[in-house]
């Protein structure tokens, strides 16, 4: 094995949990990031394989769990494999020699300069008993995690993978943040990587599953039998149920590259009057996309965007970053129609509100939330869904009351151990968690002994600068702790319940999420009367 010499380092002194990135002689480009993970002194790739955040900034653990200060992936110090989402690719490691008073890694350049590795995949599967096949459907996040998690841990049976998207698996996540039109950018994995793991993906809609005789049945009347059935049919855009919306043209829900496609050709040579009806995430990343040479207008029900889960204080700051982007904002306001344009009865033409403000508008964008897209299962004299639609499972995401199926992502409601929690069932509509829970599963299909470990929820967004989140505020908070200023786009605000910190928020204070993020999952956040106390959280020491 070739080995190159690491620049300006002479020996290996570094403590339990430290890190640094090193550049490689005799690479071009070539870094590593030397670390001391549980006791075990190596080199890893420098970059988190999900968008190339540098790592050195991430958190690592005295246990050796790396995570990144960016989205939260999190990779084993050690081995370098997966352990948390958004990232699906590994780090590579490298062997650590010191010799002649200096320091060498084994490895192959090419390696070096990829700074990722593919995970185990490759499954040569022939027939395959039926005791082994399993089914998913839909093709998002949880899907992927699912798929990848399954083939990581080994398992060689039969895959069959049904989506009716029209396309592979995307990151879903940058369509409402650039609005990308062209699937194959966005694509995580193509053709040939599921053809080498043995995964057959079929393009088509479930309409039912027969229970009974353990088989999924699509719109072409085609079944594909299971042994185990992952549910991941994620969400469903809402429309609003008011006069003109459901039956004018260029009024838009955004959920798929398709959905990108006619907003982007709607939009065409910018100049648009562009109304964004719901303050959400969804609603404030479209606003914040189509900004540049366009007037947008966005209408919300909150006093301030996002007020629910983010609070008064910090959405106020938000709604002035966008504002200096030029997007104008009409906030606790009702819509109360659309109507047809003076030129085109067909399209939109205007968006009435209650209190009688009139916006022109030559195409409409809907962020109005999303409901569990659970409808063909509806009519299934055996599945019970809940109120809002979604399924109910235990803590391994099987779905209660059901044998061998599962249910994971926006569809899916499951107990939430996390801070505030205590174990009240929680539909978490992140795209991390989806993939997690896709994890989940494949680890307990493979080791159905194993006991899922807690992973902390973790999202993030593009609003004039990048927005972390981490933890579950669902359950309710009565106290914010802000340091910082929001409008500023530098703060860091915990949510809190009691003295009990259940999520927390940060803007251009990396890695304070990552960094509160993994306290959450030891059980170690610092209490509310500490934060208020002016604590920095990256102060903080992880335990042993």
């Amino acid at each position: 094995m070739p080995q190159f010499k690491l620049k300006d380092v002479s020996s290996l002194s570094l403590q339990l949990g430290d890190k640094q990135e090193v550049e490689v002689e005799g690479v071009e480009g070539g870094s590593v990031l030397l670390l001391n993970a549980g006791g075990k002194i190596q080199a890893v790739g420098p970059k988190c394989t999900h968008y190339g955040a540098p790592l050195v900034k991430g958190v690592l653990t005295k246990s050796g769990r790396l995570t990144c200060p960016w989205h939260g992936a999190c990779f084993n110090g050690q081995t370098g494999d997966i352990e948390n989402a958004p990232a699906l690719d590994a780090l590579p490691v490298f062997k650590v020699v010191e010799k002649d008073g200096a320091v060498y890694i084994e490895g192959e350049e090419a390696t070096i300069k990829a700074g990722k590795r593919k995970p185990n995949f490759k499954c040569g599967v022939s027939g395959g008993a039926l005791t082994d096949k399993v089914v998913v459907v839909g093709g998002g996040s949880g899907a992927i995690g699912a798929i990848e998690g399954l083939r990581e841990k080994g398992f060689a049976g039969p895959i069959t993978m049904i989506t009716d998207e029209g396309y592979l698996p995307i990151d879903r996540t940058k369509l409402s943040k650039a609005l990308i039109t062209d699937h194959t950018k966005i694509q995580w994995r193509d053709e040939e990587w599921f053809k080498s793991g043995s995964v057959d993906v079929v393009h088509g809609e479930v309409v039912d599953v027969d229970l009974v005789s353990k088989a999924v049945i699509t719109k072409s009347k085609e079944r594909y039998v299971y042994s185990k059935l992952i549910l991941a049919t994620g969400g469903s855009p809402r429309n609003l149920p008011v006069q003109g919306f459901k039956v004018l043209e260029n009024i838009f829900l955004l959920r798929t590259v398709h959905d990108a496609k006619k907003i982007v050709g709607a939009i065409g040579d910018k100049g648009k009057k562009i109304v964004v009806v719901g303050s959400s995430f969804i609603g404030m990343e479209v606003a914040n996309a189509t900004a540049a040479e366009n007037d947008v207008t966005v209408v919300g029900q909150e006093n301030v965007p996002l007020e629910r889960v983010m609070g008064k204080e910090v959405g106020a700051g938000l709604q002035k970053g966008l504002e200096g982007k030029g997007v104008k904002f009409h906030m606790s306001a009702g819509v109360d129609k659309a109507e047809p344009s003076g030129s085109n009865p067909s399209k939109v033409g205007s968006v009435h509100l209650k209190d009688g403000t009139k916006l022109e508008a030559d195409l409409v964008i809907l962020g109005v939330g999303v409901a569990p897209s659970t409808g063909y299962l509806k009519e299934n004299k055996v599945i019970r869904l809940e109120e809002d639609g979604s399924l109910k499972t235990d803590e391994n995401f099987l779905v209660v009351g059901l044998k061998d199926v599962y249910a994971i992502g926006d569809m899916a409601s499951y107990p939430y151990h996390g801070p505030g929690g205590q174990g009240k069932y929680t539909r978490i509509e992140h795209w991390n968690v989806a993939q997690n829970q896709g994890r989940v599963v494949a680890h307990h299909i493979v080791n159905p002994s194993l006991k899922s470990a807690f992973f902390t929820p973790i999202f993030w967004s593009a609003l004039t600068g990048q927005l972390r989140y981490c933890g579950n505020s669902m359950h309710g908070w009565d106290e914010l702790v802000l340091q910082g200023d929001p409008g500023e786009g530098k703060f860091v605000a915990y949510y809190c319940k009691g003295e009990t910190v259940v999520a927390m928020a940060s803007m251009g204070v990396d890695p304070a999420m990552a960094k509160s993020a993994e306290l959450t999952k030891m059980g170690a956040m610092p209490s509310k009367t500490e934060l208020k106390d002016g604590l920095d959280i990256l102060t903080v020491p992880l335990p042993a």
